[in-house]
């Protein structure tokens, strides 16, 4: 892949070029995973696609893309620490969340 954008670059405005194609791509992938976020399904890896797509030009993408590891990593460390009784009910919880939005929107 770095063979491609290297090649890309090094044509006449190729730089821009590039930028403006890894913008468009990653923010709809963005735009696409947020409204998908609401229904069963897989919003935020989406979200998170987006941002690894952005992050390969924008170094603002590549910081909020590692603050959004961090914190996944900090919430799963957490979550993992809840009794199993919590974290059985709040499965079933979601998983009646997920099923209610699905059946309302179907």
């Amino acid at each position: 892949m770095s063979g491609i954008r290297r090649r890309v670059r090094s044509l006449p405005g190729g730089p821009a070029v590039l930028k403006i194609v890894i913008g468009v791509v990653g923010g709809a992938l963005v735009l696409v995973g947020l409204a998908l976020v609401p229904l069963p399904g897989p919003g935020w890896a989406i979200v998170f696609a987006g941002l690894a797509v952005l992050a390969v030009e924008f170094a603002w993408a590549r910081r909020t893309l590692e603050r959004s590891r961090v914190l996944v990593r900090r919430g799963t460390r957490w979550f993992a620490g809840l009794p199993l009784l919590v974290r059985y009910g709040s499965g079933i919880v979601l998983l009646g969340l997920a099923v209610t939005v699905g059946w309302w929107v179907l």
